[in-house]
């Protein structure tokens, strides 16, 4: 059965607001309220769903024979939150960035006609990585955020950034920066988003290996390396002059 044709003015209700925003985060659920009006004066409750690209879905309720229909709805992660004429809430979950759109619930009642939209966005953290570059540049990449994230450097540096739009509202940001050879031991790359703040350090020395030892080591090894030379030195002191008493009693011999 189709649901009925929309009967309601667009009114207000208890001070309720004909539309609002709402953003969620993507892999959530959400549950979208109806005016807060008094179920037992119900006579039609009514949810249009207009989904980008896709056609216009609509389920509604009828308390006179206590019953629902739906048109063009195929979505099943979009349904009632509990029966209808308990509760008539619409339940999306998990939310996808699929679901951004515009969702009204109008209700015709024995006192007159409410309605109330939500302009639906969708939330999707980036994906922060913080990596060498080329030319000893350091890049900080948030990808695939929804909306842009923002990124900073500590210190700061000689940075440049760019945005990359992905389509559905997804952008990847990436932030390249140098800093003078010598200056900088350590970086840190802080991404700021709507769904929460991330925060990535990186050692510019990493990858360089300096032993160190105590001072009375360092004499120890001072000292076997002074005896080691006086050592050689002496063994090839030693052969010289043996050499050259040999050829100076051959020469006598001759």
């Amino acid at each position: 059965t189709s649901p009925p044709p929309s009967t309601c003015s667009g009114g207000r209700s208890m001070g309720v607001t004909d539309n609002t925003s709402l953003s969620v985060l993507v892999d959530t659920k959400v549950v979208l309220a109806c005016p807060p009006v008094s179920l037992e004066n119900v006579l039609i409750i009514r949810w249009d769903i207009n989904l980008r690209g896709k056609p216009s879905c609509a389920r509604a309720y009828r308390r006179d024979n206590n019953e629902t229909s739906e048109r063009n709805c195929t979505d099943e992660r979009i349904s009632w939150e509990s029966r209808p004429d308990l509760n008539p809430a619409l339940q999306i979950g998990p939310v996808a960035t699929t679901h951004e759109g515009y969702y009204r619930c109008e209700v015709a009642t024995q006192e007159g006609n409410f309605g109330l939209g939500y302009h639906l966005q969708v939330s999707v953290p980036p994906e922060v990585t913080l990596f060498r570059g080329s030319n000893g540049s350091i890049v900080c990449r948030a990808a695939a955020g929804k909306p842009a994230a923002q990124i900073s450097w500590s210190p700061l540096g000689d940075c440049h950034t760019v945005e990359q739009q992905l389509g559905n509202g997804a952008v990847t940001v990436q932030s390249t920066c140098q800093w003078e050879d010598g200056q900088v031991s350590n970086v840190s790359c802080s991404v700021s988003h709507v769904t929460g703040n991330k925060s990535l350090s990186l050692d510019l020395n990493q990858g360089v290996i300096t032993l160190e030892f105590p001072a009375s080591a360092l004499l120890i090894i001072l000292y076997v390396k002074f005896s080691l030379f006086w050592v050689i030195l002496v063994i090839v002191g030693c052969s010289y002059f043996q050499r050259i008493n040999d050829s100076i009693v051959a020469t006598k011999v001759l």
